[in-house]
Parts: C-alpha cells; structure tokens; sequence
C-alpha cells in the first residue's frame, strides 16, 4: 500500500519536500492508515508530519472515546496533534454537512497541508450519490486529489487494501457506530449499491475513481477555455460552443450574487442571450437581476443588500457603510459594536439569511423574528451586517453577541464596527 500511495502522491504532486503535512485522524481504519502510511514514508518524503482531530460531540462517549484513541496513537509515534471540539448545530444542510463544515474549517486553520484519508471507495460512493442526486461532468470528477491547502492521498487506495495494511501492521483502530446504519445516503450506498457492483467487477472501486481523474482532466480543460476577464458580448456568447458558454454563464451568475446556480438558472440566463428582444431581464435567486442591454449581460445586486465579505484576522475591511476590524481581543467587551469571539474558520460579513438564529438573554430567535420584535423596518434589515463563521452566527452588528458564541475567555478576537464617516444611519439608528 505504501509504494502505491507514494506513487499516487508523485503523479498527482501532492507533497513537496519541506512540507509540514497534519493528517487528519479520526481514529477509523482509514485515517490511521494514513497516519501510519505517512509516519512510514515521512523520511522519503523529506516531511514534517502532524496530526488533527476533531470532535464533533456527536455521539456522547463514543466521540470522546475517539479522541483519547487519537491522542493515544499520536503519542505513541511521538506525532505532534492539534486538537479542538466543538458543538454541532444542524443548519440548513442538516447535521451532517454542518459537521462537516466544521470540521474543515478547523482543518484549514492548521498551517500547511491537510491530508485527509479518502479512499478509492470513498471516492466511488460520492460519485454515486452525485449520480442519484443529479450531476454533470463536474460531479462526476468525485473528490479532487488537492483543493487549496487540502490533499487526498489514499484516492488510489481501496478499502480492501487498507484492511489488509492494518492487519501486516497490527494497528489498532475505531469504530463508528453510525456507519453501520441506514441513516445516510452514503451508508446505504456503501452497504448494499456498492457490493452489488462489486459481485459484477472487484475492481469497481478503482474502476470508478480513474474515470473520475480523467473526467477531471477533461473538466479542467473546460474550465480553462471557460475563462474570461468581461463576460463577452451576447454575439460572441451565441457563437461559443454550448459547453464553454454554459461555464461562462455559471461563473457570471455566481460572481452576480446568485450562490449556486442549478441548470434551470443557467438555462435562464441562456434564453437571454438567444431572446429576439434587444432588452430582456430574469429574477434570479438571492434578489439577483440580470438584464441584457445593447448587447450586453449585466447583473443588479438585490435591493439594500451587501455582497458577503471575508473579514482576516487581523484584518480589517469596508462593506455597509461600517469600517470592520478584527484583531486578538485584550478584554471580553461585548457591546452592539464590539464582539469577541472564538471563530471557527473564516470569518465572513454578510446580510441576514433565512433560518439565522443568535441566543441573546431572553432565549433564542431567529433573526427574522427579532427585527420584527424590534421594529426595525423590513427594508433596512438586509443592509445590517451579520458576523459569521462555519459554525454559524456570531453576532450581528446593533444587536449584540451570540452569547452560544461569546468569548469565555483569553485568546479570542474581538470584532468592532466603526461607521465610516459621511455614512449615515437609517431612520432607527442601524
């Protein structure tokens, strides 16, 4: 296993040498492989190994089960670990993803580069769910081999191969309870699609992850003639070939403010280029319009709204009307301007979303009911900025800290918003 995982990590230029890799461990089959697998091949490599764990507190004892197993394992190979927790809130997305998103951004806090313990396997199951949920050629390129600071270097590697690595090495690993059941598409596939296809074709697993890098490959050339500096005229736009068109549409309407685009909104935005009217507009999602006039796409953010910024730390930016500064905190002051916090991750600036919560002293509401409580005017409420992170709301600019979120203690970071000066404030003073 090791040789093939070198190679894959050389074909794909994973790991330079003078790399500091953190492995991310979550104590299973997988990432103790990799740990392992890399804590081998560390001087080959010329490398500074680390290792990360996060506990979502999810699973009671099992989860801090988990992390005694990885600090355990980590300091029997004297391997240095970055650890954190966190409370996991269902979003959204649900539970799963705001796990997820929590976990990542705690990875991409760490300095250097992140592996995480892939598989093949992994790599065909996500390919499926793509497949069930509805993809194109993007989805069908499965996990990437590197994403900015993230690497997979075990995407060659089965789980069959794993095991067999654990077992020539004896090493120790955990168990997920929750793997063994039905709750998630990825668990339904894994347990009864996937040795379905295996009885078929052993291989399947490496099968599907090769065509995923060659649909990679081809998606990346794409991309490439997909690039613009001004999006061309609708002349020009009709005369491109629907795949290279159809990519320049996307990036426009996601540089437009519309979060995702789906088909159906690329299919929109299509019509306009080929509409027989000089002058034509479409009502996107998130409040986006585009227009089309003398010949041209052009986009009008929603009305009263800020485009979402990233707000570094230390760092300081201009969006709203407001001058906002972040920087480690020398005190615990929470006041409607000044917030300190522990994020998790980046930290972002942006209007309000539907189903923001924030805990203040009198419970828990969500952002909608507590403009409405407080009568500030519906078309003000979009132009007041909400501090977030992957975990979700920090603060909100007037109203106060997330008190879920507030800083108990030292080091944190404080957040403070100092209006710029000519800008006036609203009718309530927001």
């Amino acid at each position: 296993m090791r040789s093939k995982l070198l190679k894959f990590v050389r074909e794909q230029d994973l790991i330079a040498a003078g790399d500091t890799v953190v492995c991310a461990v979550s104590g299973g089959a997988d990432s103790v492989a990799l740990l392992f697998s890399l804590y081998l091949l560390r001087e080959k490599l010329g490398i500074t190994l680390e290792a990360a764990h996060f506990n979502h507190n999810l699973r009671g004892e099992e989860s801090q089960r988990d992390e005694q197993f990885v600090r355990a394992l980590c300091a029997r190979y004297d391997i240095p670990l970055h650890a954190a927790s966190g409370q996991i809130r269902p979003g959204r997305k649900g539970l799963e993803a705001a796990a997820r998103d929590a976990r990542y951004a705690f990875l991409e806090s760490l300095p250097g580069k992140i592996a995480t313990a892939h598989t093949a396997d992994d790599n065909a199951e996500t390919i499926l769910m793509h497949l069930v949920r509805g993809t194109g050629l993007k989805g069908l390129g499965g996990i990437a081999p590197k994403r900015g600071k993230l690497i997979r270097p075990m995407l060659g590697i089965t789980r069959r191969e794993v095991e067999g690595f654990l077992m020539e090495w004896h090493l120790p690993h955990v168990q997920d309870s929750t793997n063994g059941t039905d709750a998630f598409l990825r668990n339904r596939l894994r347990r009864h699609v996937m040795p379905l296809l295996a009885a078929e074709n052993p291989r399947i697993a490496e099968n599907l992850s090769q065509m995923a890098l060659r649909l990679r490959r081809d998606e990346a050339c794409l991309a490439q003639q997909s690039e613009y500096e001004t999006l061309p005229e609708v002349e020009t736009l009709r005369t491109l070939p629907s795949a290279i068109r159809s990519r320049m549409l996307e990036r426009f309407l996601k540089e437009s403010g519309v979060k995702e685009p789906e088909d159906v909104h690329i299919a929109q935005a299509e019509a306009l280029v080929f509409s027989d009217s000089p002058s034509a507009s479409a009502a996107f999602p998130g409040g986006v319009t585009v227009s089309r006039q003398y010949g041209r796409l052009t986009a009008d953010p929603p009305a009263g709204e800020f485009p979402p910024v990233t707000l570094d730390c230390p760092g300081s930016i201009e969006t709203a009307g407001f001058r906002i500064t972040c920087e480690p905190a020398h005190n615990l002051t929470q006041s409607g301007s000044v917030l300190t916090v522990c994020p998790v991750g980046k930290i972002q600036i942006r209007p309000r979303q539907a189903g923001d919560k924030i805990r203040l002293s009198g419970g828990t509401k969500t952002l909608k009911k507590l403009f409405i409580d407080r009568k500030i005017p519906a078309a003000v409420r979009g132009q007041i900025p909400v501090v977030c992170d992957a975990a979700g709301v920090l603060g909100v600019y007037s109203i106060g800290v997330n008190l879920d979120r507030a800083a108990g203690n030292l080091p944190a970071v404080t957040i403070r918003f100092d209006r710029i000066q000519g800008e006036t404030e609203n009718a309530q003073g927001y």
